[in-house]
C-alpha cells in the first residue's frame, strides 16, 4: 500500500492564516494534504521540523536573473539556486535581459532556458516599450507570464517608455497588473551632470533625488487611474510616495526592498562605494522611517529584492559608469527574519510581506497561504539562529553581496518546493524542480 504522503514535515510551528501552533504537514502530489495531528500517518519521507518555524513558501516578486545574454553576472540556475538556499520558493523575473523580454519569442526562449534548470517556481514580466503596445493584451496571457514590466525611467538596459502619451498607450493595452519602474527620465537627463561632476557614488541619491521618484509615482497614479489600470509601484523608495500611495489604494499597491530598510545613506555608499549604487538609489534615514511607516500601516503590500547582480569588476570602475544594482534574492529573508526578531513587525506581517502580498499582488493560483490545497511550498526558518551572512554563502555567479559580514538572527533552514526538499542547512538538494507559477 502506498504511504498516504509523500513528505510529511513533522512538529514545526505552522503559521496560518487561522494562527500559529504547532502541527505537522503532510503533503502530497505538490499540495498541502492536510494540516494536523499526523503522528500516526505513513510517508514516504519525514523532515523533523521540531524547533522551527513552518512558513508558506516566500515569494521574490522582482528578480533580474541575467539571461539570455550577461552570464558573467548571472543565470536562470544559479539565480534560483541563490533563491532555495534565501528560503525563497518563487521568484517573477524582470525583462531586460539580452534580448530584452518583448515579444512572444523572447518569452518562449526564457521558458525553455528555464525547463529543468530551476530550482524553484518561476515566472516571467514581459518588458513594455513604444513599440509592442498593441500586442501586450496577448503577451500578458501566455502561460508563465506574471504580468507587464514598464521602466519610466533609464537602468540596466534598453527598455523604456518615458513620455506620457506611450505610458497611456501601454496602459490602455491589457488588464493585468502592471508593474512600474517609476523615475522620470526627462528629470533624470537634465541632473546627470550632477553625478558626472562629482565623480563619486556619493552622489547617486542626489542625482537620482526624491523629486525624480515622487514625479514619476505621481504621473504614473494619474495615468492608470485614467486608463481604469490596476497598477504595482516597484523598490518605492521615499516617504513622500509612501504617503502618495496611501491616498491610491483602490489603483495601486506597492513594494520596497529590504535593503532600503537596512542600509542609509550617506554611510552605505561611504562603507561600501558601488557596492551600495542601485536604482532608485538608498536614501537618508528620514525616507527609510517613512518606509517603515508604510509597512506599519499596510501601504505597503510586500517586499522584493529587486536582485540585480553585476561583476565585481564592473563596479570597480570609475561613477558614473558603475552599473546599478546588487544581488539580493538570497539575502531577502535573513534580512526580514532580522527585522523581525528587532520588533519590526509580526510572524503575521512577515508572512504577509514576504509570502501573501506577493501572491496576492500578481493573482498566484496557490501560492502565499499555508492551508490544505495549497501548492507544497514551504519556508522551514530558525528564529534564533544567529549567524553572519558572508560572500561565500552567496550562490549568484557575481559571487558578492552588500551585507558581507553582517550578522542577523534568524535564519532559512530548509525549503521546499513542490513537496520536494531543495534546501536543507545552507546545502541545495536534490534536483531542479522549479515549475511555471500559475495565474
Amino acid at each position: 500500500m502506498n504511504a498516504p504522503y509523500d513528505l510529511i514535515v513533522r512538529g514545526g510551528t505552522c503559521v496560518t492564516p487561522d494562527g500559529i501552533a504547532l502541527a505537522d504537514v503532510g503533503l502530497r502530489d505538490g499540495k498541502v494534504a492536510r494540516i494536523g495531528d499526523l503522528a500516526s500517518a505513513a510517508s514516504g519521507q519525514a523532515f523533523d521540523a521540531a524547533g522551527l518555524h513552518v512558513l508558506p513558501g516566500a515569494i521574490d516578486p522582482q528578480v533580474h536573473f541575467r539571461e539570455p545574454g550577461f552570464p558573467d553576472k548571472e543565470d536562470l540556475q544559479s539565480g534560483t539556486k541563490a533563491a532555495v538556499l534565501g528560503g525563497i520558493t518563487a521568484v517573477c523575473e524582470m525583462p531586460n535581459t539580452n534580448p530584452a523580454t518583448t515579444t512572444q519569442e523572447a518569452f518562449e526562449d526564457k521558458l525553455r532556458r528555464a525547463r529543468g534548470r530551476s530550482w524553484c517556481d518561476i515566472a516571467f514580466y514581459v518588458g513594455a516599450s513604444p513599440e509592442n503596445a498593441e500586442e501586450l493584451p496577448e503577451l500578458e496571457r501566455l502561460p508563465g507570464c506574471c504580468g507587464v514590466k514598464i521602466f519610466m525611467g533609464s537602468s540596466t538596459g534598453s527598455l523604456l517608455v518615458e513620455h506620457d502619451q506611450d505610458l497611456a498607450r501601454v496602459l490602455a493595452c491589457g488588464s493585468r497588473r502592471v508593474a512600474v519602474h517609476a523615475e522620470d527620465e526627462p528629470r533624470l537627463q537634465e541632473r546627470r551632470a550632477i553625478a558626472e561632476a562629482a565623480a563619486d557614488v556619493q552622489a547617486h541619491p542626489e542625482w537620482r533625488d526624491v523629486e525624480c521618484a515622487r514625479l514619476a509615482t505621481e504621473r504614473i497614479l494619474r495615468l492608470a487611474r485614467a486608463a481604469n489600470r490596476p497598477l504595482h509601484v516597484l523598490h518605492v523608495t521615499t516617504a513622500e510616495e509612501i504617503a502618495l500611495l496611501a491616498e491610491h489604494r483602490d489603483v495601486a499597491t506597492c513594494e520596497v526592498p529590504p535593503q532600503h530598510l537596512t542600509l542609509t545613506a550617506p554611510e552605505c555608499y561611504a562603507r561600501l562605494g558601488a557596492l551600495a549604487q542601485m536604482n532608485p538609489p538608498i536614501r537618508t534615514a528620514e525616507h527609510q522611517v517613512g518606509l517603515w511607516r508604510g509597512i506599519a500601516d499596510g501601504t505597503v503590500d510586500c517586499v522584493a529584492s529587486d536582485h540585480a547582480p553585476h561583476t565585481l569588476e564592473e563596479k570597480r570602475r570609475p561613477y558614473p559608469q558603475t552599473p546599478s544594482g546588487m544581488p539580493g534574492v538570497q539575502t531577502l529573508l535573513p534580512l526580514m527574519l532580522n527585522h523581525l526578531n528587532a520588533g519590526r513587525f509580526d510572524l503575521h506581517r512577515l508572512v504577509d510581506l514576504v509570502s501573501t502580498g506577493p501572491a496576492r499582488v500578481w493573482s498566484m493560483e496557490g501560492k502565499g497561504r499555508l492551508t490544505e490545497g495549497a501548492d507544497a511550498d514551504l519556508t522551514l526558518v530558525d528564529l534564533a539562529a544567529r549567524r553572519t551572512i558572508t560572500n561565500d554563502w552567496i550562490a549568484s555567479t557575481c559571487g558578492w553581496t552588500p551585507f558581507d559580514g553582517m550578522e542577523v538572527t534568524g535564519w532559512p533552514r530548509a525549503t521546499i518546493v513542490g513537496g520536494h526538499v531543495v534546501m536543507r542547512d545552507d546545502e541545495v538538494v536534490g534536483e531542479p524542480v522549479g515549475e511555471l507559477i500559475r495565474f
